[in-house]
């Protein structure tokens, strides 16, 4: 709060601010703009009488919209091809040489991944808009509950709604360069923080208040907002924690000066991974319920999905999901960070770890050290992400949970990395204590 009020003081800082929420306004605006063919009424009441579990795939992306993609608005796809897009690229990196290349060539070849993220992102938009219209026309995405929600079904009606939805995607991957350009935090962060937080307090009040206020239970409103409360303070803590290797840097004479000879440290998250273990987990897992929607419900393979993978308190669900997220949880860090890459460039600068030989040695420790932070890493995920299943089971909450695992890892370290990022680019105007203990020293005044 206080690094907030400070930069509200700040007339460059506060401009900054202001146009981030400018950009949220939009943002929001455009997730209520029905995409012209639709016939929004009927969409209307399709969304209210249909509960979405929010863990799966139409669950994730319908989350990270906002909850535009039920109401096949304009910015019905959200954040999503972008996210898809950037994995897929980090995931390239290991199969096309090119793409790491580029990697290692520093901000000139970063802007190049850039580029492919955004072309590939416009492709991305292009297949998951049209898959999300045919699934709608043929009443699959909600669930064959509700009447025909585009009542022209020409192709040319299609192409057209098709070209709108994607360029509501390239809208808001617009927007977000902006954002984080000129305002303050990473754009596509605070639009998927802003996504997931405009459904997040009115489904929690659900909880209490239910409908109308005749249907609520506020015992166990408040288990649910005291169990989040404690699993956000968790997540805060063990995402700001680190293991710090040191390391030390030899003298080395270059000229006619001594260079080196520092000491400093390496660190190592614990959750290395972030938030695409679940993310990926819950994905893979939707896959087979929404082929079963194609299916017809008398066939036994179709009743097999949908009372083991659709639903997420099964035994078959929970067991599928903690060994996905486990895998995933390796499998990713594996790509993110190259141990033989960090050994080589400390020992190209001169650095080693002490007691550790530099080169083949120092990555042999790297290696191990990983493998035991990814070990508790994906046993904190498992906790964070099932901790909603054992509350609707606890609990017998019919309602949907206005929280999950994925949620909660994107709330607190969004959170926690804009925060960050404002309290820096607050010192850089205002000296607490650098001239005068408890004294303020602002620039330019």
């Amino acid at each position: 709060m206080r690094t907030l009020i400070q930069a509200f003081r700040t007339k460059e800082l506060r401009n900054k601010i202001l146009f981030v929420f400018g950009m949220i306004i939009i943002y929001r605006i455009g997730s209520f703009i029905p995409t012209p063919g639709v016939d929004y009424k009927v969409v209307q009441e399709c969304v209210g009488t249909m509960k979405t579990a929010s863990e799966n795939f139409i669950g994730l992306v319908n989350l990270f919209s906002g909850g535009a993609m039920l109401q096949l608005s304009i910015f019905a796809l959200g954040v999503m091809p972008y996210i898809t897009a950037s994995i897929v690229v980090q995931l390239l990196r290991v199969v096309i040489p090119r793409f790491e290349a580029l990697h290692k060539e520093g901000q000139s070849g970063e802007a190049k991944l850039t580029q492919y993220t955004r072309y590939l992102t416009i492709g991305l938009a292009v297949l998951q808009s049209t898959t999300i219209l045919v699934t709608a026309r043929s009443g699959a995405l909600f669930n064959y509950s509700c009447s025909q929600v585009i009542p022209d079904g020409s192709a040319w009606n299609l192409i057209v709604m098709v070209l709108i939805m994607t360029g509501g995607t390239g809208l808001i991957m617009w927007m977000a360069e902006l954002i984080t350009d000129k305002g303050i935090g990473q754009g596509m962060s605070i639009l998927i923080f802003m996504s997931i937080c405009s459904g997040f307090l009115p489904q929690l009040w659900e909880i209490g208040w239910g409908t109308n206020g005749t249907d609520g239970n506020w015992p166990k409103f408040a288990i649910v907002a005291g169990v989040l409360l404690v699993i956000l303070i968790f997540v805060d803590f063990v995402e700001l924690c680190q293991r710090r290797i040191p390391v030390q840097y030899t003298r080395r004479m270059i000229g006619r000066k001594m260079y080196g000879g520092s000491s400093t440290y390496l660190p190592l998250k614990i959750n290395m991974s972030g938030v695409i273990p679940p993310i990926f987990a819950s994905s893979i897992l939707a896959i087979p319920t929404l082929i079963a929607q194609f299916g017809s419900t008398d066939q036994s393979w179709v009743k097999w999905i949908n009372s083991n993978l659709a639903n997420t308190t099964s035994v078959w669900y929970i067991a599928l999901y903690a060994v996905m997220i486990v895998f995933f949880c390796f499998f990713y860090t594996e790509i993110t960070f190259n141990p033989d890459e960090t050994a080589d460039n400390m020992k190209q600068y001169g650095g080693f770890i002490p007691g550790i030989r530099a080169g083949s040695a120092t990555s042999r420790y790297l290696s191990y050290v990983m493998n035991r932070l990814n070990t508790v890493g994906a046993v904190y995920l498992l906790f964070v992400a099932l901790i909603p299943t054992v509350l609707i089971m606890a609990l017998n909450l019919n309602t949907q949970l206005p929280f999950g695992g994925t949620t909660i890892l994107i709330i607190a370290g969004v959170g926690l990395d804009t925060l960050r990022q404002a309290k820096a680019q607050t010192e850089q105007f205002q000296y607490t204590g650098f001239l005068l203990e408890d004294v303020d020293h602002k620039e330019g005044k």
